[in-house]
């Protein structure tokens, strides 16, 4: 078979509901690299939350962060990197908003680390595997982020996003995750997964009509509809569905992924 990129969402796609890799689904991934494909992960995760898995899976490929906000080949230099970041006055600006906007809290992240307007909220493990202290309070945030996220209740979520896409919608763009909590992230103005897989794809001179990619939510709708051949979740939402190509029939919970994938690859 003609050498396949196969981009992989980690949430709700490669991960199941306990956010772990399965057996089966690390089997599979493995003997696709072992095949001779290009295995990257593409998630909005920022690599210190996603090391543990591209580890795991023992990947040497380049990888998607921040939804396509950082590109790049986990411990190496690598000439196609590419990291782009947004004006810091944004950050500060939309905290400003926070009460109008009914904000739980206000997150700034980079590469290396992530600055959070408080740090006594239940979801405080959400941007790193330690708990944040004073060092991450965002008043200590100097440079420009590669991403932003805010929390609001899900009653207030279009309200904010109405909002925050008429204030800056020349600067930055604005997506929401699925999941229970209204969690709005934003990145750079025509930043997306899409965007990151194509540098990833360009570097290996893989044609679009060669990639395959798998993910189940909004922020993985653009990088469906850009693959040559795009699946959804069966689990996923149906933004996701309807720009895909096929769907999976198991969820991630199932080993949706690698199912269909070894079935694809014949392998």
């Amino acid at each position: 078979m003609t050498q396949k990129l196969i981009a992989i969402d980690l949430d709700g796609t490669t991960l199941n509901g306990s956010s772990l890799i399965s057996p089966k689904t690390k089997d599979v991934l493995q003997r696709a690299t072992k095949a001779g494909h290009i295995v990257s992960i593409a998630t909005g995760r920022p690599f210190r939350m996603s090391e543990q898995f591209y580890r795991q899976l023992n990947l040497k490929s380049p990888m998607v962060n921040f939804n396509g906000a950082l590109v790049h080949l986990p411990y190496q230099h690598w000439l196609q990197e590419s990291e782009t970041l947004f004006s810091r006055d944004i950050v500060f600006d939309i905290l400003a908003q926070k009460d109008a906007l009914q904000l739980d809290y206000i997150a700034a992240e980079n590469r290396d680390t992530f600055f959070v307007d408080r740090i006594d909220f239940e979801d405080a493990y959400l941007f790193s595997n330690e708990k944040p202290t004073e060092a991450n309070l965002l008043e200590n945030l100097k440079t420009n982020p590669t991403s932003m996220l805010v929390q609001t209740n899900n009653d207030m979520a279009e309200t904010v996003t109405d909002q925050l896409v008429q204030q800056y919608s020349d600067y930055v763009d604005v997506s929401t995750w699925g999941g229970p909590k209204a969690i709005l992230e934003i990145v750079a103005k025509g930043i997306e997964k899409a965007h990151g897989v194509k540098i990833i794809a360009d570097s290996f001179q893989i044609d679009r009509q060669n990639i395959i990619a798998f993910g189940d939510e909004h922020n993985d709708v653009e990088m469906l509809d850009y693959a040559g051949w795009g699946v959804a979740m069966a689990n996923g939402s149906e933004g996701a569905k309807a720009a895909a190509n096929d769907i999976t029939e198991k969820t991630n919970d199932e080993d949706g992924l690698a199912d269909y994938l070894e079935k694809y690859l014949a392998i």
